[in-house]
């Protein structure tokens, strides 16, 4: 799988999101980030690879990247793409990432500011004829959707389900209760995940653990994303055991996922589909 992502200062969620998506039994994951990056994220964990990008002067992924077609030759024989962690919302890599998502035909998990990218553009973010998975918290998804968070909050799976099904793609609404949308109207609760897991980084281990399972299982990337959010959620709560909910981090829950899938062989997920 492929990472795409990372900025100056934000070099850790890349180098979390793939290597999250290790941890989650994908066989390889590469990184791909701005060149000045690049170092940093490769110190951080030995066994991921890494791919240099063209940069701006802020030191984010510039739209050159594309357009010298640096991405083509990262996404060939890569069974899922990750945009998102830590890639920043600057006006050129905004543009590169509204570039990438139309262009490739790649099965995708979008995050953080991959989704921010489409803030008042968000006819352009449609999985018709591929695989998308979108994965924002409840602010991301105002800004997405055009409401509120408030209005969000109030009504959290019918908005899922309305976005997931007029945009063709699978949502992943992060918060208590975690739900998850597909295009065809069912939507899933993830039962489990605690207060302490409100940190930062979070979201880009689960990035991780969605595109791990989707490379492993690119055939059925719903129950794929289903049960990456309900490891997440169980690799929360068996930190929380032994740290507390005050002291967990993000990376706390890499450490944590092996137990969680241990857990899950021996009991299942109890992730629960409703329809409404």
């Amino acid at each position: 799988m492929l990472v795409v992502g990372g900025s100056r200062g934000k070099a850790g969620a890349a180098a979390m999101a793939g290597f999250s998506a290790l941890r989650a039994g994908a066989g390889l994951s590469t990184v791909a980030t701005a060149v000045s990056v690049l170092p940093t994220v490769a110190g951080f964990h030995p066994e991921l690879m890494t791919e240099p990008l063209d940069e701006t002067e802020a030191g984010t992924i510039s739209l050159r990247s594309l357009e010298s077609g640096q991405i083509d030759p990262l996404v060939k024989r890569k069974t899922v793409l990750a945009i998102g962690p830590g890639i920043s919302r600057h006006r050129d890599t905004s543009e590169f990432v509204r570039a990438v998502v139309q262009k490739l035909d790649t099965p995708m998990v979008l995050d953080a500011d991959a989704l921010n990218a489409f803030e008042g553009a968000a006819t352009r973010l449609n999985g018709r004829n591929r695989s998308i998975v979108i994965t924002p918290h409840p602010g991301e998804m105002s800004r997405l959707a055009g409401m509120s968070v408030s209005e969000i909050q109030s009504d959290r799976v019918n908005v899922a389900k309305t976005f997931a099904r007029e945009h063709e793609l699978i949502v992943v609404l992060k918060g208590h209760r975690t739900l998850i949308a597909s295009p065809g109207g069912d939507v899933w609760v993830n039962p489990n995940g605690n207060p302490g897991m409100a940190t930062g980084g979070t979201g880009d281990v689960l990035t991780g653990i969605v595109a791990g399972l989707i490379a492993q299982h690119p055939r059925n990337v719903l129950a794929a994303t289903a049960l990456a959010v309900f490891l997440h959620g169980l690799a929360g709560d068996l930190a929380r055991e032994t740290l507390g909910e005050n002291s967990m981090v993000a990376t706390d829950l890499i450490r944590f996922l092996p137990a969680a899938f241990a857990d899950a062989r021996k009991t299942g997920t109890g992730v629960v589909r409703i329809h409404v």
